[in-house]
């Protein structure tokens, strides 16, 4: 395993570097194309969300690998690799791994133990897939970390130390009071309807607003996430994209997470938004409170300066969070962590021996069989039975010779330091290396 992952997140860049580093949902693909079409890298995967960038790739040279991929975030992101280098960190091998169960288990997240990181990573490994960019490794260890994060979930009480972006950014509007009696019987208006958006809308529905509108540029889907919310005291409805200026002035709360490259609502606006609120409800005391989870931004950053507005963006949101409590569970997560990352590694390491084991039992099998053919020529008198038993016990001879040998050999492979063993089992029994790729590499070998 030669695993790498060279990314950046709020733990090491600016809100303003991750924001343009953001990579656009239709480059992933490319970008997973050009990586596995480099020289160091095989398979390679992309984790991209509101507030990380990163790449994972199974390479065989590392410093070329941090070099290729360092390349591919800069170019696919269109910040120049000197700007964006300082804020590039870099793990491999065990470490890389350990980075990714963390991000999973909500460690690494701007709020500590959010859940929707976990649907995240489940969809970088469905583009990897669908991409053909994902191997044995990638396939293993991001299905392994959908894992971990879930066992972290389940036995601990990580979800205690933080919640989701969209529960603690509703939390910073609300300025101390409960989201549930701050938001009741307000109107709100949610822009997009990706999974973010989506959690907004749920998150706002079950607070307790009494109307709640879905802008979407896909009217369809806005439709259908309103239809599953509208029902009892809320009125859900859907509208075009191009009418949310129509619709602003009347929210009380506006959450806005679009995969759009520029600005969804500027300052311009939100001032006739504003203009247009003061006209008709001149009663309302309270601010418009605007919700941004957009990488990069969806809304003007000028808004702070618009009296009238509250806003909350990423760049707030990761302020506020440096503050947050830790829950003890998290000691517990960081545990689980270890131990999944050493299991990993172990089931990694002894993974490599079984192509070598299979040759080897098939090399054995061989010299079985050319004993038998050579057995037939001396004694042409056997029958079939004769012959079948004495087959029999030639096979279970060998398999009781290689059994302990075998079955030791991955036991040792799987401990740190384990790899040479492979490379002795060849040597001492004189294996094939072809015969031994072809056992790791069964789809080359039917090309």
């Amino acid at each position: 395993m030669s695993l790498l992952v060279v990314g950046l997140s709020h733990r090491s860049a600016p809100v303003s570097v991750l924001e343009s580093a953001s990579l656009a949902p239709e480059v992933r693909g490319k970008l997973l194309q050009d990586a596995v079409g480099a020289g160091p890298t095989s398979e390679a995967a992309v984790l991209s969300t509101c507030n990380r960038t990163e790449l994972y790739a199974d390479v065989d040279k590392f410093h070329a690998g941090v070099a290729e991929l360092s390349s591919l975030l800069a170019r696919y992101s269109g910040v120049g690799l000197e700007e964006l280098t300082p804020y590039l960190y870099v793990h491999y091998e065990d470490r890389a791994v350990h980075h990714l169960f963390s991000v999973a288990c909500g460690l690494d997240s701007m709020v500590v133990g959010e859940g929707q990181i976990l649907g995240q990573i489940k969809d970088a490994l469905a583009v990897a897939q669908d991409q053909h960019t994902a191997g044995r490794l990638t396939n293993d260890l991001f299905q392994q970390a959908l894992r971990v994060g879930k066992r972290a979930h389940s036995e601990t009480g990580i979800d205690r130390a933080g919640q989701s972006l969209v529960t603690f950014g509703l939390e910073q509007l609300a300025c101390g009071r409960p989201v549930a009696e701050w938001v009741r019987g307000r109107r709100a208006l949610v822009i997009g309807a990706g999974s973010m958006s989506s959690l907004a809308a749920t998150v706002l529905a079950r607070a307790g607003v009494t109307e709640l509108v879905i802008a979407n540029r896909t009217l369809e889907r806005a439709r259908r996430l309103a239809a599953g919310l509208h029902g009892g005291r809320l009125t859900a409805r859907a509208v075009p994209a191009h009418d949310m200026s129509a619709e602003l002035p009347h929210a009380d709360v506006a959450v806005s997470c679009t995969g759009a490259t520029g600005l969804v609502l500027t300052a311009g606006d939100l001032s006739a938004a504003l203009a247009a609120r003061a006209d008709s409800r001149a009663s309302r005391e309270e601010p418009m409170a605007l919700l941004d989870l957009a990488m990069p931004r969806d809304i003007d950053a000028a808004a702070h300066r618009l009296e009238g507005v509250r806003l909350v963006d990423i760049e707030s949101l990761a302020e506020a969070s440096a503050d947050a409590p830790m829950a003890a569970d998290v000691d517990k997560v960081r545990g689980i962590v270890a131990d999944e990352v050493a299991a990993f590694g172990a089931a990694q390491r002894a993974a490599t021996i079984t192509p070598t084991v299979v040759a080897l039992r098939a090399m054995a099998a061989d010299v079985v069989a050319a004993e038998m053919a050579r057995l037939d020529g001396r004694l042409p008198g056997l029958d079939a039975k004769q012959r079948a038993e004495i087959t029999q016990t030639v096979r279970r001879v060998v398999d009781k010779l290689l059994h302990a040998p075998t079955v030791r050999v991955k036991q040792l492979a799987g401990e740190p330091g384990g790899a040479g063993y492979a490379d002795a089992l060849r040597e001492l029994f004189d294996l094939d290396p072809q015969t031994v790729a072809a056992v790791s590499n069964p789809e080359q070998e039917r090309q």
